[in-house]
């Protein structure tokens, strides 16, 4: 007789394991959509959708609680567009839930005709304009659905709706899960890391700041919301009673986030980790004078990384005081982080902020000087903590510094700490990023400042230089670190192996995630109509009469289809033609006399109303029919090039404007442009990793050679 086998127990899920199995099938589902491009992609969808099923749970509690105490609730969204009432209806599945979410008008079940949900949420308004309908109003307005499959959208939806919102455990289950979907999808996407700050770095500059219940904590460039979670986090523990609850919840966490993109992620972040109504502006921080800004609009606490590198529009700059005025955005948020910290009063302290700025900051000269001396001049600038290379790795190998001061100055002397990475490092990198406890030799340093290998002070007499007359001519905060002995490290040979191999299957993967859809796309490119340009461009004739205190930038197009560049700036008395075009972002440009030579390309943003001469052609694009980056890519193909040589005028030299109307491009749908165009940018990415790959090869020599070689005190001695 067969011996009977007891049943093995059914092992319990955990709360982790099923919202982790849940997002896990989310995105295997997205993966089979061919709208969606990476995790780039797939983490934006999520969250909008998530967004929407969190709404609706919450409003349904705060429905029950208002019953509970007899009184009414206002819910922000209505009926057909609450979760409850579309989600949940499965047969509303396939073209119909596609349309539903993303046409302008739709037919219901029963045959009326309404609103479609995105263009509804686009026009929730509130009466005070502060309330959560304005919040999911701006959300959507930068939202768009990416998948082309309303059936895998309709499954996407039913395994998000198995998450409930109402359930705490859930709630700070899922918040979690949220910052490691986030960090993937920043390694993922080529500039995301604007917004990201590796998380032992904003946990120490939020305990530094050390925040208190009833203080206002600002962070203007959000990104994703990270300082802000963890400044939350930090005051939820204090908040004890009711009220200092309450505090926390409507007047403590401020942030400004301008791209719609990090503005719905820091949303949602923010709404996980068990903010209610977060009041994060959706505007430029920078958009208004700083002279405009007032006492009742300072805060407590500013604690941010700022972009830099970038450029803001001329319109910014006039923000901005004249001899402050910069392109350099990192120095424009330093400026207004000065402005907006609160000032010191009787028995008051100032207000106190730590930022985040590359090491270019410190030792900047010219206008940069001047913001920094105003720094020392009206701030205590006590601390300046020196990262070194990798800390913001894979996004940037910049040094980068975290300046920590108070309104109230001036500052008399600044203390600096150096953070080495441990001697088994050598160097933080992607896979040896920094950890916590890295700083805790700083965290314990930071109240019993001493001298050592790792910190020293600099009196302000040696950082402030001036001539004679007592004019400035620089401010150095870059100041090396005289305690440490620097000595050549050679990255090891494992070490650089490791990274090559790791770069090389990350291009793998994608090569692999792209083949299929890739080629797909690519035999349809080949069965697209050809249209001649006349039908997706018009000429642009915009002159303008150049004013003589005016400042302009000056455009120039490149040969060989390599783009539009700045030439110069320049005052209009140093214009001689005082006639110009004005130049649109987004317009298509072919110079006169070297379109032969390629030279033609597309008026990128930073070069939006810059100008240039009658010898240029200017064409708007309508773009319902053309996006302007796939025309890009057409520009620089040869057979584009083939055309402008051969329907030239009789001028051996020189195009005319009705030629440009006669060259013929490709013209597949917007939708499938829009597509073929992401998927060569993820191209360009994995070009750009082999760049990195074929550097870390090229360190191998001298790392792999040093290596061999033994230690000279670890020769032996001859005897004679």
């Amino acid at each position: 007789m067969a011996k009977s086998t007891k049943p093995k127990a059914l092992k319990q899920e955990t709360t982790a394991q099923r919202l982790s199995g849940i997002i896990k099938s989310c995105r295997k589902i997205m993966r089979k959509d061919k709208g969606m491009n990476g995790d780039a992609d797939r983490l934006p969808m999520l969250t909008w959708i998530m967004f929407l099923k969190f709404l609706d749970d919450n409003e349904q509690l705060q429905e029950v609680n208002a019953e509970l105490e007899g009184k009414n609730y206002k819910a922000a969204i209505e009926n057909p567009y609450r979760w409850r009432d579309w989600a949940k209806d499965k047969n509303l599945t396939g073209a119909d839930l596609l349309g539903f979410i993303s046409n302008e008008k739709v037919k219901l079940a029963g045959g009326n005709e309404t609103t479609g949900l995105f263009y509804y949420l686009r026009s929730l308004q509130s009466e005070t304009g502060i309330e959560r309908k304005d919040v999911i109003a701006t959300v959507f307005k930068g939202v768009t659905n990416r998948m082309n499959n309303g059936y895998l959208l309709r499954e996407v939806i039913d395994k998000i709706d198995e998450i409930h919102f109402t359930n705490n455990e859930e709630i700070n289950t899922l918040s979690h899960l949220y910052e490691s979907i986030l960090k993937e999808m920043r390694d993922a996407s080529g500039d995301a890391g604007e917004f990201y700050t590796p998380r032992p770095v904003v946990k120490f500059m939020v305990e530094m700041l050390n925040p208190k219940i009833g203080e206002t904590i600002l962070d203007p460039a959000s990104g994703t919301g990270g300082f802000l979670v963890e400044a939350f986090d930090y005051l939820k523990k204090q908040a004890k009673t009711v009220e200092q609850r309450n505090v926390l919840q409507t007047k403590s966490i401020i942030g400004g986030e301008a791209k719609s993109l990090p503005y719905l992620l820091c949303q949602m972040n923010l709404l996980l980790h068990g903010l209610e109504y977060p009041n994060i502006d959706s505007g430029n921080s920078l958009r208004f004078p700083l002279r405009d800004i007032s006492n009742n609009e300072r805060v407590d606490i500013i604690v941010t990384n700022p972009p830099f590198g970038g450029e803001e529009e001329r319109g910014i700059l006039n923000n901005f005081p004249d001899d402050k005025k910069t392109a350099e955005t990192a120095l424009l948020f330093l400026q207004l982080i000065m402005r907006k910290l609160k000032r010191t009063k009787p028995n008051e302290k100032g207000g106190r902020a730590a930022v985040v700025v590359p090491n270019g900051t410190l030792f900047a000269e010219g206008v940069a000087a001047r913001i920094k001396k105003q720094l020392l001049d009206e701030f205590n600038l006590h601390s300046i903590v020196r990262l070194g290379e990798g800390v913001f790795a894979p996004y940037t190998d910049i040094p980068s510094n975290l300046l920590f001061f108070q309104q109230g100055g001036p500052t008399e002397a600044i203390w600096y700490y150096e953070v080495f990475p441990p001697v088994a490092k050598k160097k933080y990198s992607k896979t040896k990023p920094l950890q916590n406890d890295e700083f805790s030799e700083l965290k314990i340093w930071w109240d019993n400042r001493i001298e050592n290998e790792n910190a020293w002070k600099v009196a302000r007499e040696e950082i402030i230089s001036e001539d004679e007359t007592g004019k400035l001519l620089s401010v150095n905060l870059d100041i090396k670190n005289p305690n440490r002995k620097d000595t050549i490290r050679y990255r090891p040979p494992i070490e650089l192996f490791d990274s090559i191999f790791e770069r090389g299957q990350i291009v793998a993967e994608r090569l692999k995630e792209m083949q299929n859809g890739l080629v797909h796309d690519v035999s349809e490119f080949n069965n697209c109509r050809w249209v001649e340009l006349g039908n997706v461009i018009t000429q642009r004739k915009k002159f303008i009469v150049i004013d003589e205190f005016t400042k302009y930038k000056l455009c120039r197009v490149q040969t060989k289809a390599l783009g539009v560049v700045l030439r110069s700036e320049k005052t209009g008395f140093e214009i001689k033609t005082k006639e110009q075009q004005l130049c649109k972002e987004g317009d298509v440009i072919f110079a006169e006399m070297d379109a032969r030579f390629g030279g033609y390309g597309i008026i990128p943003s930073d070069l939006d109303s810059s100008i240039v001469s009658s010898h240029y052609f200017l064409y708007e694009i309508d773009h319902e029919m053309l996006d302007s980056q796939f025309l890009e890519y057409c520009l620089k193909q040869p057979w584009f090039l083939e055309q402008v040589i051969a329907k030239g005028s009789t001028n051996y030299a020189s195009i005319r404007p009705h030629n440009v109307l006669n060259y013929q491009i490709p013209l597949p749908t917007i939708q499938e442009q829009r597509s073929i165009v992401s998927k060569l940018k993820s191209i360009t990415e994995i070009k750009d990793l082999q760049v990195l790959i074929s550097k870390e090869i090229d360190e191998l020599i001298p790392s792999l050679f040093n290596a061999s070689l033994k230690n000279k005190d670890n020769t032996e001695t001859v005897e004679e």
